[in-house]
């Protein structure tokens, strides 16, 4: 195999996890009837903003339980460079299901002008955690925020749980809490990169929740979220629209966007993964609207921790591979950690997460997902672009990027219970690689002369 290569392997049921070996270890023998994977390093598409994880409140009170040695760990096999070098996140503004209860930044009934507006609950548990990885990472961390439910008293149904409206006399405070909890962050020590305007905004939940139609989302922003933006000079954060399943996407955005006065404050269009798969929705509000970004702000499995199963990282590179494939420009993972449980989650909606600690005992468990993502975030980083691949196979899923030093990184999982092989043709390499079952590899041709 060419010297210029090389890779990085998971693999399931054996000791390799991201590791590096020797290409010729993969090496096929002659085979003209290899499907091809094709890089076209001439076709670039987006620029990737980055790959990360969500800060939740459950996170950082399962953080809070850790020994130093253990917090060290965890910090560094997240965002150090070691590890899986995280440069996006994502929390949220008021509580959400993965909090250890509803609150609000302010609860006082009609506080219009949000005089009793404190982030003093964050400070407990949630600002430590974004702190020590903000800290340790090796990438400015961009922070997305992102509200599950506006406070009890600005809803129509009197809580913060079980969906509701926002109240329409109480819009322009609410457009005022957003840009609140910018400052109050910022006096932390903490930059907020963008917020979306809510979280899954077409779900009736029993934990919070609120509900906006598309026009009822797209009004807010033209006539109350984005003139406080303007007023309170935030325009340089990004204003991300929809924050739910990609299955209507399409109609969302379209709404949205095709209105000029709602879409000159949106910087893009966020989703998520819970109700199939959808990923040519993603392409098409992509050709819809080319000028606005895309990013992938939520997924996890769902239904408890799913400890050891190796399905979960193959949902996640699954997910990435065909998302960046469509122009997404960012991928973020949903709780960073949770407890053995799957938890904790104030309505018992028990999720996994890519590394979960078994509190009794005070183990980190590292889930396939934590390896799957580290073939994404270990080697394509901001400012790299997504290139061109063809590949004529139905058993292979493949993803390029390429680099300012002229490195081609080509990802390609075989979600197979068989060994597949693939000839990997590039402008100077043409190798025949072998997958193992349930494998990922990550492949890095270096070549200066690939600028």
């Amino acid at each position: 195999m060419g010297k210029n290569i090389s890779i990085s392997i998971t693999a399931k049921d054996t000791s390799q996890k991201l590791k590096n070996i020797d290409p010729q270890k993969l090496a096929s023998p002659n085979n003209d009837h290899l499907p091809t994977l094709k890089i076209n390093i001439k076709q670039k598409k987006q620029t990737i903003l980055g790959f990360g994880g969500a800060f939740t409140e459950a996170s950082a009170y399962v953080y809070s339980k850790l020994n130093n040695k253990k917090k060290n760990e965890i910090i560094n096999a997240y965002f150090g460079k070691n590890g899986n070098q995280y440069n996006f996140a994502r929390t949220h503004i008021n509580s959400c299901d993965f909090s250890l209860g509803n609150y609000a930044y302010s609860e006082k009934s009609g506080d219009i002008e949000l005089d009793n507006f404190s982030i003093d609950r964050d400070k407990k548990w949630l600002i430590p955690f974004i702190k020590a990885c903000t800290k340790t990472a090796i990438d400015p961390v961009f922070i997305l925020a992102s509200p599950w439910s506006p406070p009890a008293w600005m809803k129509t149904n009197g809580e913060m749980n079980n969906g509701g409206k926002l109240i329409n006399k109480y819009q322009s405070t609410w457009a005022e809490y957003y840009c609140k909890y910018i400052f109050e962050y910022e006096k932390e020590g903490i930059d907020i990169w963008g917020i979306s305007v809510q979280n899954e905004p077409m779900a009736k939940q029993t934990w919070d929740s609120c509900i906006y139609t598309s026009e009822e989302e797209r009004d807010f922003i033209k006539n109350h979220l984005g003139p406080a933006l303007e007023k309170n000079n935030l325009m340089g954060k990004k204003l991300v629209i929809w924050d739910h399943n990609r299955d209507i996407m399409v109609e969302r955005a379209s709404t949205i966007l095709n209105d000029e006065k709602a879409s000159k404050y949106v910087w893009g269009t966020g989703f998520h993964w819970y109700n199939g798969d959808h990923f040519d929705a993603v392409q098409e509000v992509h050709d819809k609207f080319p000028d606005k970004n895309l990013i992938f702000t939520e997924g996890c499995q769902e239904n408890g921790p799913h400890i050891g199963s190796w399905a979960l990282g193959e949902r996640y590179a699954t997910s990435i591979i065909n998302d960046l494939n469509r122009w997404t420009v960012a991928w973020i993972d949903w709780n960073l950690i949770l407890n053995e449980d799957g938890g904790p989650n104030h309505v018992n909606n028990l999720c996994s997460a890519p590394i979960i600690v078994d509190t009794k005992k005070q183990d980190i468990l590292y889930q396939s997902s934590y390896y799957y993502l580290g073939h994404f975030s270990r080697f394509i980083k901001r400012g790299d672009k997504i290139i061109k691949t063809d590949l004529d196979s139905d058993n292979l899923l493949a993803l390029s990027s390429l680099n300012n030093k002229g490195t081609i990184n080509t990802i390609v999982m075989n979600k197979k219970e068989e060994t597949l092989g693939f000839k990997y043709v590039s402008e100077k390499e043409n190798e025949k690689i072998l997958l193992p079952p349930r494998s990922i590899i990550t492949i890095s041709e270096s070549n200066s002369d690939n600028n």
